[in-house]
């Protein structure tokens, strides 16, 4: 179906059996960084629950950091746009319709700095994935070195980090009225609030001369920000999602956001000048977020990391194609309950079995189709966050996680093939930052053993894992047997070496 020629998805047009929220949303209370798919298909539903169910000055002003299309789109839309949620058993439409306004940060920096400061705004959250956070990944402190955060502590720019923008605007908040505030992290990160709350003081202090002082002061006292945990799969927008809306509504949506039925999202009740009553749309509320961030970002997301390198290195365009090989399954099984379960306590009131299943599931859905090279970019930033410390746990137990090795060997296969070794278009067009660094740092080293030392001797898992060798040398012995004998091979190499390990500690 040629969908351009349908009818344009907008205010006008959009079926009322669709809305998530019917009544005209007029008041911005929330400044949204990051406009990409998560956004649309996580806080902006929850938030059109929400509104369902208890009215308020919620609107959401999304911010994009550089690409024009998405905001260009919705204000074309009257900031309408679907959500697909896709099963194998078939699809559901809904339209969130909660976004009051779009802006471009790279086309208008000024103006998203004066939104993060206009009185009615009461919560800037942002999706920016992990290294939009500009920290170094071996410190985990604000990256002073970086040219763009130089160039936002000189203020002689509008701000072009987020950080950045977020202190700024914040800044420009305390000179105007000094109105309380929440900045709400919603990215994969440990602690996403904590660091969050770290890397906007660490700005501050960075301020020339005594510029930074009142604004340190101000943070401590009316700004809150909270923990969250965050989840639903959420892959990229393809021609394939804006057929399905055009034939479930005959309308064309030019950016739709296809999504899976599962979501999840669980915050701490900490809001300095009120919130959504997201618990409308199924959020949970609790004074303790941790074991609930772990468990995803260690089961979920560790293991999908695992799932897409090996999976991209096997040929496989999409995770369920990759999970459906057996041997990418086992290894999968085999790091969720041999080498991050055991480094955290499963939250009361969750079924652990159901839960894990439940991801297989999640992983399986072959109608959804997410792909493998959006899974397994920025890993640079992702692993850091996932496998340091269980890693650290076993190592000092004297096991070796032959599993997160993996993962790191396969990881590396990625972004920094060995000579020699075709680590396929998947690979290839995966997105990192340190991509580059690695494969620099591969031509400058003369065997893998001192390649691999390298990289975790330059802090790309942090600082403490230098001081276990046998990791390293696990990992150099993976990247052999998978550069020569291929990816099934490794994780047959993996499974036998744990299977000769002590078990885990409880």
């Amino acid at each position: 179906m040629a969908t351009a020629s349908l009818p344009r998805l907008n205010s006008a047009t959009v079926p009322p059996r669709s809305l998530l929220h019917r009544r005209t949303v007029a008041e911005t209370g929330i400044v949204h960084l990051g406009l990409g798919n998560f956004h649309r298909a996580h806080q902006a539903v929850y938030t059109a629950s929400a509104l369902e169910g208890s009215d308020g000055p919620w609107g959401i002003l999304g911010v994009a950091s550089r690409s024009a299309r998405v905001a260009d789109a919705l204000r074309a839309q009257d900031f309408r746009y679907s959500v697909v949620e896709i099963a194998p058993e078939g699809s559901r439409v809904v339209v969130p319709a909660v976004h009051t306004g779009a802006l471009v940060a790279a086309h208008r920096p000024e103006a998203v700095v004066d939104a993060i400061a206009a009185p009615g705004t009461r919560i800037v959250s942002l999706t920016v994935t992990e290294h939009g956070y500009t920290f170094s990944p071996r410190t985990g402190h604000l990256d002073l070195d970086h040219e763009d955060v130089r160039a936002d502590l000189r203020g002689d720019t509008p701000p072009r980090t987020v950080i950045g923008q977020i202190a700024r605007g914040l800044q420009h908040r305390l000179r105007r009225h000094a109105t309380p505030v929440t900045v709400l992290s919603c990215d994969n990160l440990a602690g996403n609030g904590t660091q969050t709350a770290r890397l906007v003081h660490e700005f501050a202090a960075a301020l020339p001369g005594t510029e930074g002082d009142d604004l340190a002061d101000w943070l401590d006292h009316a700004v809150t920000y909270p923990n969250t945990m965050v989840d639903r799969i959420v892959p990229a927008t393809t021609d394939a999602y804006r057929t399905a809306v055009a034939d479930r509504l005959g309308l064309h949506d030019d950016v739709p956001v296809p999504a899976e039925p599962f979501t999840m999202w669980v915050l701490e009740d900490r809001f300095a000048a009120g919130r959504p009553a997201w618990e409308h749309g199924g959020a949970l509320f609790t004074d303790d977020v941790e074991p609930y961030e772990l468990l995803k970002l260690r089961l979920l997301n560790g293991t999908h990391s695992l799932i897409a390198y090996l999976g991209a290195l096997d040929g496989r365009a999409t995770i369920p194609d990759a999970v459906a090989q057996p041997f990418v399954a086992d290894a999968a099984r085999r790091v969720l309950h041999d080498d991050y379960l055991p480094s955290l306590t499963v939250p009361d009131g969750i079924d652990l079995d159901a839960y894990v299943a439940q991801l297989f599931e999640r992983w399986g859905n072959s109608a959804l189709g997410h792909r493998t090279r959006q899974v397994g970019s920025d890993g640079s930033v992702k692993l850091r966050q996932r496998v340091p410390e269980p890693a650290l746990g076993h190592l000092r137990a004297g096991r070796t996680p032959h599993h997160l090795a993996l993962t790191v060997a396969a990881y590396l296969c990625c972004m920094a093939p060995p000579p020699g070794f075709d680590a396929g278009p998947q690979a290839a067009a995966m997105a990192d930052p340190a991509r580059s660094d690695l494969r620099k740092t591969a031509e400058r080293t003369t065997s893998v053993r001192d390649f691999v030392a390298a990289v975790i001797d330059g802090g790309l898992l942090g600082d403490r894992l230098p001081e276990h060798p046998v990791f390293t040398d696990r990992v150099a012995e993976l990247i052999g047997v998978l550069t020569r004998h291929g990816t099934a091979a490794a994780a047959a190499d993996a499974a036998e070496a744990a299977d000769s390990e002590p078990p885990p500690a409880a």
